[in-house]
Protein backbone atom coordinates (compact mmCIF):
# COMPACT_ATOMS: atom_id res chain seq x y z
CA UNK A 1 0.00 0.00 0.00
CA UNK A 2 2.93 2.23 0.86
CA UNK A 3 4.50 1.84 -2.68
CA UNK A 4 1.12 2.32 -4.43
CA UNK A 5 0.48 5.46 -2.35
CA UNK A 6 4.20 6.43 -3.39
CA UNK A 7 2.78 5.67 -6.86
CA UNK A 8 0.17 7.83 -7.20
CA UNK A 9 2.10 10.90 -5.59
CA UNK A 10 5.12 10.62 -7.45
CA UNK A 11 4.01 12.47 -10.96
CA UNK A 12 2.29 15.52 -9.10
CA UNK A 13 5.49 16.13 -6.79
CA UNK A 14 7.76 16.12 -9.79
CA UNK A 15 5.42 18.71 -11.85
CA UNK A 16 5.59 20.35 -8.74
CA UNK A 17 8.87 20.48 -8.26
CA UNK A 18 9.83 21.40 -12.07
CA UNK A 19 7.21 24.37 -11.62
CA UNK A 20 9.20 26.44 -8.81
CA UNK A 21 12.27 25.60 -10.73
CA UNK A 22 10.57 27.22 -13.58
CA UNK A 23 9.24 29.99 -11.51
CA UNK A 24 12.71 30.63 -9.92
CA UNK A 25 14.28 30.94 -13.22
CA UNK A 26 11.69 33.10 -14.34
CA UNK A 27 11.87 35.49 -11.36
CA UNK A 28 15.60 35.35 -11.58
CA UNK A 29 15.26 36.57 -15.17
CA UNK A 30 12.47 38.90 -14.43
CA UNK A 31 14.64 40.70 -11.46
CA UNK A 32 17.62 40.79 -14.22
CA UNK A 33 15.78 42.99 -16.83
CA UNK A 34 14.26 45.37 -14.20
CA UNK A 35 17.65 45.73 -13.22
CA UNK A 36 19.29 45.96 -17.08
CA UNK A 37 16.61 48.95 -17.31
CA UNK A 38 17.54 50.59 -14.41
CA UNK A 39 20.91 50.50 -14.79
CA UNK A 40 19.94 52.12 -18.49
CA UNK A 41 17.99 55.01 -17.29
CA UNK A 42 21.41 56.10 -14.86
CA UNK A 43 23.69 57.10 -18.29
CA UNK A 44 25.97 58.53 -15.91
CA UNK A 45 27.20 55.43 -14.28
CA UNK A 46 27.42 53.35 -17.78
CA UNK A 47 31.28 53.10 -18.73
CA UNK A 48 32.13 52.63 -22.44
CA UNK A 49 35.44 51.55 -23.21
CA UNK A 50 37.46 52.37 -26.12
CA UNK A 51 40.06 54.90 -27.38
CA UNK A 52 39.37 58.76 -27.30
CA UNK A 53 38.75 59.92 -30.44
CA UNK A 54 39.26 63.25 -31.75
CA UNK A 55 36.73 64.34 -34.39
CA UNK A 56 37.98 66.42 -37.43
CA UNK A 57 35.81 68.23 -39.86
CA UNK A 58 37.89 69.00 -43.25
CA UNK A 59 37.02 70.18 -46.67
CA UNK A 60 36.58 67.51 -49.56
CA UNK A 61 39.63 68.50 -50.95
CA UNK A 62 41.58 67.14 -48.02
CA UNK A 63 40.21 63.47 -47.86
CA UNK A 64 42.64 61.34 -49.25
CA UNK A 65 45.75 63.27 -47.38
CA UNK A 66 43.59 63.45 -44.29
CA UNK A 67 42.74 59.91 -44.29
CA UNK A 68 46.52 58.84 -45.16
CA UNK A 69 47.58 60.88 -42.03
CA UNK A 70 45.11 59.89 -39.71
CA UNK A 71 45.96 56.39 -40.02
CA UNK A 72 49.73 57.62 -39.53
CA UNK A 73 48.40 59.75 -36.04
CA UNK A 74 47.17 56.74 -34.39
CA UNK A 75 49.91 54.75 -35.49
CA UNK A 76 52.55 57.08 -33.72
CA UNK A 77 50.17 58.42 -30.84
CA UNK A 78 48.78 54.78 -29.39
CA UNK A 79 45.09 54.86 -27.68
CA UNK A 80 43.90 58.28 -30.18
CA UNK A 81 41.53 57.36 -32.85
CA UNK A 82 40.81 60.13 -35.78
CA UNK A 83 37.82 60.39 -37.17
CA UNK A 84 37.10 62.38 -40.21
CA UNK A 85 33.47 64.35 -40.98
CA UNK A 86 34.47 65.89 -44.95
CA UNK A 87 32.32 67.91 -46.79
CA UNK A 88 32.21 71.69 -48.10
CA UNK A 89 34.15 73.75 -45.46
CA UNK A 90 31.22 76.23 -46.09
CA UNK A 91 28.72 73.31 -44.66
CA UNK A 92 31.59 72.46 -42.13
CA UNK A 93 31.42 76.09 -40.71
CA UNK A 94 27.40 76.02 -40.25
CA UNK A 95 27.62 72.78 -38.79
CA UNK A 96 30.25 73.71 -35.86
CA UNK A 97 28.76 77.37 -35.72
CA UNK A 98 25.30 75.35 -34.98
CA UNK A 99 27.16 73.04 -32.00
CA UNK A 100 28.43 69.98 -34.02
CA UNK A 101 30.95 67.57 -32.13
CA UNK A 102 34.21 68.81 -33.68
CA UNK A 103 38.15 68.76 -32.21
CA UNK A 104 39.43 70.54 -35.21
CA UNK A 105 38.43 72.32 -37.99
CA UNK A 106 40.48 72.33 -41.45
CA UNK A 107 39.07 74.76 -44.11
CA UNK A 108 39.99 75.23 -47.90
CA UNK A 109 39.76 78.97 -47.54
CA UNK A 110 40.20 81.89 -45.06
CA UNK A 111 36.84 83.74 -45.42
CA UNK A 112 35.39 80.38 -44.11
CA UNK A 113 37.96 80.05 -41.21
CA UNK A 114 37.39 83.53 -39.96
CA UNK A 115 33.44 83.46 -39.82
CA UNK A 116 33.70 79.88 -37.36
CA UNK A 117 36.73 82.18 -35.20
CA UNK A 118 34.53 85.27 -34.89
CA UNK A 119 31.68 83.60 -33.44
CA UNK A 120 33.69 82.55 -31.13
CA UNK A 121 33.72 78.75 -31.69
CA UNK A 122 37.29 78.46 -32.58
CA UNK A 123 41.00 79.25 -31.73
CA UNK A 124 43.23 81.24 -33.95
CA UNK A 125 44.32 79.55 -37.13
CA UNK A 126 47.23 78.18 -39.02
CA UNK A 127 47.63 78.11 -42.55
CA UNK A 128 49.05 74.11 -43.32
CA UNK A 129 48.50 74.06 -47.05
CA UNK A 130 47.85 75.54 -50.87
CA UNK A 131 46.41 74.46 -53.89
CA UNK A 132 46.02 75.47 -57.30
CA UNK A 133 42.72 75.16 -59.63
CA UNK A 134 42.60 72.54 -62.56
CA UNK A 135 40.20 72.39 -65.06
CA UNK A 136 39.33 68.77 -65.30
CA UNK A 137 37.72 66.76 -68.40
CA UNK A 138 36.89 63.32 -69.24
CA UNK A 139 39.43 61.44 -70.58
CA UNK A 140 40.25 61.97 -74.32
CA UNK A 141 37.86 64.72 -74.76
CA UNK A 142 37.36 66.77 -77.95
CA UNK A 143 34.56 69.01 -76.53
CA UNK A 144 37.23 71.25 -74.25
CA UNK A 145 40.85 71.27 -75.07
CA UNK A 146 42.16 74.46 -74.08
CA UNK A 147 41.32 76.70 -71.21
CA UNK A 148 39.43 79.46 -73.70
CA UNK A 149 37.02 76.46 -74.81
CA UNK A 150 35.36 76.68 -71.54
CA UNK A 151 33.44 79.69 -73.57
CA UNK A 152 32.20 77.77 -76.32
CA UNK A 153 28.51 77.43 -76.78
CA UNK A 154 27.10 74.56 -76.00
CA UNK A 155 30.19 73.17 -73.62
CA UNK A 156 28.50 71.30 -70.50
CA UNK A 157 30.36 72.85 -67.45
CA UNK A 158 30.26 71.82 -63.64
CA UNK A 159 31.08 74.16 -60.68
CA UNK A 160 31.06 74.15 -56.93
CA UNK A 161 28.24 76.22 -55.61
CA UNK A 162 29.28 80.16 -55.24
CA UNK A 163 29.47 79.78 -50.84
CA UNK A 164 31.88 76.39 -51.67
CA UNK A 165 35.30 77.78 -51.42
CA UNK A 166 36.30 76.06 -54.86
CA UNK A 167 33.51 78.04 -56.70
CA UNK A 168 34.48 81.02 -55.11
CA UNK A 169 37.71 80.29 -56.14
CA UNK A 170 36.36 79.35 -59.51
CA UNK A 171 34.54 82.74 -60.01
CA UNK A 172 37.12 84.83 -58.93
CA UNK A 173 39.51 83.29 -61.70
CA UNK A 174 37.13 83.53 -64.57
CA UNK A 175 37.00 87.18 -63.35
CA UNK A 176 40.84 87.59 -63.43
CA UNK A 177 40.29 86.18 -67.41
CA UNK A 178 37.96 88.68 -68.07
CA UNK A 179 40.37 91.56 -67.09
CA UNK A 180 43.05 93.44 -69.08
CA UNK A 181 45.21 90.72 -69.26
CA UNK A 182 42.74 88.10 -69.76
CA UNK A 183 41.08 86.34 -72.65
CA UNK A 184 38.32 88.96 -73.33
CA UNK A 185 36.26 91.07 -71.16
CA UNK A 186 33.00 88.91 -71.40
CA UNK A 187 34.61 85.56 -70.65
CA UNK A 188 33.48 84.98 -67.28
CA UNK A 189 30.02 85.49 -68.47
CA UNK A 190 30.24 83.54 -71.56
CA UNK A 191 31.66 80.54 -69.39
CA UNK A 192 29.51 80.94 -66.42
CA UNK A 193 26.54 80.45 -69.21
CA UNK A 194 27.61 77.29 -69.94
CA UNK A 195 27.28 75.91 -66.12
CA UNK A 196 24.53 73.34 -65.95
CA UNK A 197 24.83 72.40 -62.37
CA UNK A 198 26.16 73.94 -58.78
CA UNK A 199 27.68 71.45 -56.63
CA UNK A 200 28.27 71.25 -52.89
CA UNK A 201 31.27 70.30 -52.87
CA UNK A 202 34.39 69.88 -54.95
CA UNK A 203 34.62 66.16 -54.78
CA UNK A 204 30.75 66.67 -56.44
CA UNK A 205 32.33 68.21 -59.43
CA UNK A 206 35.01 65.73 -59.84
CA UNK A 207 32.26 62.84 -60.13
CA UNK A 208 30.39 64.44 -62.55
CA UNK A 209 33.11 64.89 -65.05
CA UNK A 210 34.50 61.16 -63.66
CA UNK A 211 30.59 59.86 -65.04
CA UNK A 212 30.22 61.67 -68.08
CA UNK A 213 28.07 63.72 -67.11
CA UNK A 214 29.79 67.05 -67.56
CA UNK A 215 31.77 67.99 -70.56
CA UNK A 216 34.30 69.90 -67.80
CA UNK A 217 34.62 71.30 -64.34
CA UNK A 218 36.74 73.26 -62.07
CA UNK A 219 38.05 71.51 -59.37
CA UNK A 220 41.63 71.70 -57.34
CA UNK A 221 45.27 69.70 -58.44
CA UNK A 222 44.67 67.38 -55.89
CA UNK A 223 41.19 66.24 -57.39
CA UNK A 224 43.21 65.47 -60.02
CA UNK A 225 45.83 63.32 -59.01
CA UNK A 226 43.29 62.10 -56.54
CA UNK A 227 41.31 60.73 -59.63
CA UNK A 228 44.52 58.65 -60.42
CA UNK A 229 44.24 58.85 -64.39
CA UNK A 230 40.18 58.44 -65.21
CA UNK A 231 40.43 62.23 -65.68
CA UNK A 232 42.26 65.29 -67.99
CA UNK A 233 43.57 68.17 -66.61
CA UNK A 234 43.96 71.50 -68.85
CA UNK A 235 46.29 73.87 -66.75
CA UNK A 236 44.51 77.05 -65.75
CA UNK A 237 47.60 79.90 -67.21
CA UNK A 238 49.05 81.29 -63.83
CA UNK A 239 48.64 84.85 -64.10
CA UNK A 240 44.96 84.19 -64.30
CA UNK A 241 44.43 81.68 -61.49
CA UNK A 242 44.12 81.74 -57.91
CA UNK A 243 45.75 80.19 -54.79
CA UNK A 244 43.64 78.65 -52.68
CA UNK A 245 45.18 78.56 -48.65
CA UNK A 246 44.33 75.90 -46.08
CA UNK A 247 43.94 76.81 -42.55
CA UNK A 248 43.68 74.55 -39.59
CA UNK A 249 42.38 75.18 -35.88
CA UNK A 250 41.18 74.04 -32.53
CA UNK A 251 37.51 74.56 -32.11
CA UNK A 252 36.81 75.83 -28.23
CA UNK A 253 33.79 73.39 -27.34
CA UNK A 254 35.70 70.26 -28.52
CA UNK A 255 36.09 67.08 -25.87
CA UNK A 256 39.35 66.29 -27.03
CA UNK A 257 41.26 69.43 -26.43
CA UNK A 258 44.49 68.74 -25.54
CA UNK A 259 44.66 65.46 -28.57
CA UNK A 260 43.00 68.04 -31.02
CA UNK A 261 45.99 70.23 -30.39
CA UNK A 262 48.41 67.40 -30.98
CA UNK A 263 46.71 66.54 -34.16
CA UNK A 264 47.24 69.97 -35.22
CA UNK A 265 50.56 70.48 -34.50
CA UNK A 266 51.13 67.09 -36.52
CA UNK A 267 49.35 68.73 -39.44
CA UNK A 268 52.02 71.21 -39.14
CA UNK A 269 55.02 68.99 -38.43
CA UNK A 270 57.50 67.58 -41.45
CA UNK A 271 55.69 64.23 -41.30
CA UNK A 272 51.91 65.74 -41.85
CA UNK A 273 53.61 68.00 -44.26
CA UNK A 274 55.16 64.97 -46.38
CA UNK A 275 51.90 63.58 -46.68
CA UNK A 276 50.25 66.52 -47.86
CA UNK A 277 52.76 66.57 -50.41
CA UNK A 278 52.44 63.17 -51.83
CA UNK A 279 48.53 64.25 -52.61
CA UNK A 280 49.62 66.95 -54.42
CA UNK A 281 49.17 69.99 -51.96
CA UNK A 282 52.03 72.98 -51.63
CA UNK A 283 53.39 74.16 -48.43
CA UNK A 284 51.85 76.65 -46.14
CA UNK A 285 52.29 80.38 -47.63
Amino acid sequence: MVSGRGSRFSTPLRATVRYRGRAKRFTSLAFGLVLLLVCLGCSPTIIVKGDPAVTVFAASSLTDAFKEMGAEFERTHTGTKVTFSFASSSILSTQIEEGAPADVFASADADTMRAVVESGRADEPHSFATNALVVVVPRNSTVVQTFSDLAKPGVKLVLAGKDVPAGKYARLMLANASGGQGIGPDFSTRVLANVRSEESNVRAVLTKVQLGEADAGIVYRTDVQAAKGEVGAITIPGELNVAATYPITVTKEGKQNVRARTFVEYVLSKPGQEILARHGFGGAP
